[in-house]
C-alpha cells in the first residue's frame, strides 16, 4: 500500500525529475491535513458499528424493495452480508483517508469486485447508494467532533463509488 508521499515520490522518480512546486504544494497539503485525517479515522473507528447500522437503516428506508421477499437483502443472512460489506468499505475508506491515497482501495477492495457482485447478482446501484450514505454519516460525525471535513473525507468513498459504477465502453 502506498500513501500520498510514496506515490508522489515514485511518480517523480520514475520520470527522473526533481520535486517541483506542484509536488511541494501537494506534500504541504497532505501534511496540513494529516492531524485531522488521523482524528477522522479515530472517529470512524469509535463509531463504526453505529455508522454501519445507520447507513443500513437509511439505505433500506430509501430502497425498501431490497429487504422485501425477493430483494437482495431479504433473509437475515443476506441482510447481515450487506452490513458486513458496508463495514468493510468503511474500514478500508478509513485507511485510504489516512494515507491520502486510494491505492489500498484498488488493491484490497475493488480489484474484481464489480465482476464478483455481477456474478452473484448483487445490485451495484444500491451498493453505491450505501457507500454515499456512509460518506454523509462520516462527514456528520467529523463535523460534530469539531473538524471541518474537506474533500479528503469524500475522496475514498467517491473513489469506491466511481470504480464500482458501470462504465461506458
Amino acid at each position: 500500500m502506498r500513501d500520498a508521499i510514496t506515490s508522489l515520490i515514485k511518480n517523480y522518480d520514475v520520470t527522473g525529475r526533481y520535486l517541483d512546486r506542484d509536488a511541494i504544494d501537494n506534500l504541504k497539503s497532505y501534511f496540513q491535513t494529516g492531524t485531522v485525517r488521523v482524528q477522522a479515522a479515530g472517529i470512524i473507528n469509535a463509531n463504526a458499528a453505529e455508522l454501519v447500522k445507520q447507513a443500513g437503516l437509511r439505505l433500506f428506508a430509501d430502497l425498501p424493495e431490497l429487504i422485501r421477499p425477493g430483494g437482495n437483502a431479504y433473509t437475515t443472512r443476506r441482510y447481515a452480508a450487506c452490513l458486513r460489506d458496508m463495514d468493510y468499505y468503511l474500514r478500508y475508506a478509513s485507511y485510504a483517508l489516512v494515507a491520502g491515497n486510494t491505492d489500498v482501495l484498488d488493491e484490497r477492495v475493488l480489484q474484481g469486485l464489480r465482476e464478483t457482485y455481477n456474478s452473484l447478482g448483487v445490485p451495484i446501484g444500491p451498493t453505491v447508494v450505501g457507500i454515499q450514505i456512509l460518506k454523509e454519516l462520516v462527514r456528520e460525525k467529523v463535523t460534530e467532533a469539531g473538524i471541518q471535513p474537506g474533500d479528503w473525507v469524500d475522496q475514498p468513498f467517491d473513489h469506491i463509488s466511481r470504480e464500482l459504477s458501470e462504465r461506458d465502453i
